[in-house]
């Protein structure tokens, strides 16, 4: 017996896919630097320092005196000489005058014109402890230094970004379909 059959074809949708990949550019330029430093502006102020060395007494102690020292000294040497002898002549005057008292003066005038002083052995140290004078006023310096800013000028550049999206097209490629058939 023969049954009546059913049949039943299909066909498939197909679909077709056209993608387009979406691009991107990053660009990213560099900053543009504008640096400056200009000089520190310094000031230097100085005083001089002064050494002051006396050697007056120093040199006078080695007899190595002064033209004006040495007039002086010959001076003042000589005052005393004259007033020690107007001293000495006066005395002289009065034992002269004396004489009827007794006595020789004019022997005791020629002992005293030839007597020989004594001299004494000393021990000196030339030039003498001292005798040179030093003082000394120290200097000063005085720095001063102004710092000047840094001019900055510099840009930081912007990115270049360019994106152009992607994008997906579709299509039927095949269109379904379906058929029923009755076979006997």
């Amino acid at each position: 017996m023969n049954i009546p059959q059913l049949q039943v074809t299909t066909t498939k949708a197909q679909l077709g896919l056209t993608t387009r990949q979406p691009t991107q550019q990053i660009e990213q330029p560099k900053a543009t630097l504008d640096l400056q430093q200009p000089q520190a502006e310094m000031t230097i102020n100085t005083t001089k320092s002064r050494l002051f060395i006396d050697t007056t007494q120093a040199r006078a102690d080695m007899d190595l005196k002064s033209a004006a020292q040495r007039t002086e000294e010959v001076a003042q040497y000589a005052r005393s000489e004259v007033s020690n002898g107007i001293a000495r002549r006066a005395e002289d005057g009065n034992e002269l005058m004396k004489i009827e008292n007794g006595g020789s003066p004019n022997a005791s005038f020629a002992e005293r014109a030839f007597r020989q002083p004594y001299s004494s052995l000393n021990l000196k140290f030339i030039p003498s402890y001292g005798s040179v004078k030093v003082s000394f006023e120290p200097g000063s310096v005085d720095i001063r230094v102004d710092p000047q800013k840094v001019i900055n000028n510099s840009k930081a550049n912007k990115p270049m970004h360019t994106y152009t999206p992607g994008k997906v097209t579709t299509e039927l490629l095949q269109k379904p379909s379906i058929q029923i058939d009755w076979k006997v």
